[in-house]
């Protein structure tokens, strides 16, 4: 099975994304030939306005949306060298994320919909991210998909399009959130994963013993909570806190998260092998905390060593684009999925359950 095998005709969208700190517009096509092209994938990041806040702030974010949305999808549009006629339908993401920014984008692209007299697809925001391996290499269903973002951290099957079968989720924090609130602890800039991994580069991860929560389970969730606590603890020990201090920390802190994603990947691939015994087990990781070299090392090594195949999207395409939303809205399309002009935004839309 091709990653494009259900697409009978060509089908070319504009996909929209408003969720959090990222306001994208992309147009990507499909062929029945398997082949696919991202057309245009325009990202305006809020960094810098959120920077001196230490964390994104709803109310900035909705208003970046607004000022600048409009713009970002007529340049998506010049790029990718079309005219609305060359549309089949619009996608816009319609959830789960801070429900202003989510309105933007989903009330813009009814607004194109009713506008140029195209269907609409409502798409959720994870499944954005889980099809979005499909966008860029040949990725047949069933996979097993690691999500591992600012707001997201799942192990989840990937049966088919709006099929998914979730093993297991964080059950407080999400990984980038705790990249985040770690990064704040030892005084490091925003965005958190970055800044630690940097540190991390010339710290001893074996000075500080840090737990791996969950590790050992027998299920597939995820826990952070604890561990940050640990990292302000280990803080309070310390008389004053240097640039070494903080580096070995942080190289604790990651070589703690690594061991904790290998272990209850390891535990999802147990799972998918017992439940596909058919299958060579394939491991897809989105989301944009992929871009941490430690993790993804980590995660190969595992990989390499349980036999199963590693499939890591472009970082472009691992943290928020419109592509994803877009190719998203194309594999729906080709299934005859369509949403109407009054689907309502949400916050919390967990992937299993459909928008209406």
């Amino acid at each position: 099975m091709t990653a494009t095998s259900s697409i009978a005709q060509r089908y070319t969208l504009l996909g929209i994304e408003t969720s959090c700190d990222e306001t994208a517009a992309s147009v990507v096509r499909g062929h029945p030939d398997g082949t696919r092209e991202i057309l245009s994938n325009v990202v305006l990041s809020q960094l810098d306005a959120h920077r001196p806040y230490g964390g994104v702030v709803p109310e900035i974010a909705a208003r970046a949306h607004v000022e600048q949305l409009d713009g970002i999808i007529a340049a998506a549009m010049a790029e990718a060298a079309l005219d609305w006629s060359a549309l089949d339908a619009v996608a816009a993401t319609a959830g789960p994320g801070l429900i202003a920014g989510v309105m933007v984008g989903l009330v813009t692209g009814k607004a194109i919909a009713a506008a140029r007299n195209l269907p609409l697809l409502a798409i959720n925001h994870l499944e954005g991210h889980a099809l979005s391996p499909r966008l860029s290499a040949e990725v047949a269903f069933p996979y097993l998909l690691l999500l591992v973002s600012g707001g997201h951290c799942q192990l989840l099957i990937v049966r088919g399009v709006g099929a998914y079968e979730r093993l297991g989720t964080t059950l407080d924090d999400a990984i980038g959130e705790a990249f985040d609130k770690t990064a704040k602890m030892l005084d490091l800039p925003y965005p958190g994963g970055p800044s630690v991994e940097a540190a991390a580069r010339t710290g001893n991860a074996g000075r500080f013993d840090l737990p791996r929560p969950m590790v050992g389970r027998d299920n597939c969730d995820f826990s952070f909570s604890g561990l940050k606590t640990a990292v302000l603890h280990t803080l309070g020990r310390l008389e004053t806190v240097t640039d070494q201090d903080a580096a070995d920390i942080a190289a604790a802190f990651q070589a703690a998260v690594c061991d904790v994603l290998a272990d209850r990947t390891a535990k999802a691939i147990a799972l998918f092998r017992a439940a596909h015994e058919d299958i060579s087990p394939q491991l897809v990781i989105a989301g944009g905390v992929a871009a941490n070299r430690a993790i993804a090392r980590a995660l190969s090594e595992l990989c390499a060593e349980t036999g199963v195949a590693l499939t890591v999207p472009p970082l472009k395409l691992c943290t928020d684009n419109g592509a994803m939303i877009a190719w998203a809205g194309i594999e729906r399309f080709a299934l005859g999925l369509t949403d109407p002009l009054d689907v309502a935004p949400r916050a919390r839309w967990p992937l299993a359950q459909s928008p209406n």
